[in-house]
């Protein structure tokens, strides 16, 4: 396993597009990625009235954890997808990595199929995504600059005092 990384405002930027592009394509109405603990890494869309998205994503993590160990226990090592279908939405999971997943939600308006092929596309580019965060390759600019901590340093430096 490994550990969730720090997406930066740059990788933030890029999974919001890559969200973006997805529900474009597939004609879903809610995306969301999210960590296999439940914590929301990216999300895009209108998820449906009334929804607690921390909830959805610790809910949908701990789902996708115990069916993935359900086809384990019955032999398949293979288990990268999970579809609930309802009445009103339906709900398809797809693991980016061992330690990721998208959730999109999408209603009668698109099919499970046209989803599904958008999805695993876009799980493509997630796991790049996040393999490069892991690995510290992203690009961004830097929060504070050199001259930004300097100042904070002289604002809030609590050595004690010299006696004159």
């Amino acid at each position: 396993m490994a550990s969730t990384p720090i997406v930066t405002i740059a990788a933030a930027e890029k999974l919001l597009k890559t969200l973006e592009e997805f529900l474009e394509r597939s004609e879903a109405f809610f995306a969301i990625i999210i960590d296999r603990g439940g914590s929301i890494l990216s999300q895009s869309g209108r998820p449906p009235d009334g929804t607690d998205l921390t909830v959805l994503a610790a809910l949908a993590a701990g789902s996708f954890a115990a069916t993935r160990e359900l086809a384990t226990r019955v032999g398949e090592s293979e288990f990268n997808a999970l579809y609930q279908q309802g009445s009103h939405f339906h709900i398809l999971m797809n693991a980016v990595d061992e330690d990721t997943m998208l959730v999109s939600i999408f209603g009668s308006q698109t099919t499970v199929g046209l989803v599904r092929f958008y999805a695993t596309r876009t799980c493509d580019q997630i796991a790049i995504l996040m393999h490069e965060l892991r690995a510290g390759v992203v690009d961004a600019p830097p929060i504070f600059t050199e001259e930004d901590l300097n100042a904070a340093s002289q604002i809030f430096d609590d050595t004690p005092d010299k006696p004159a």
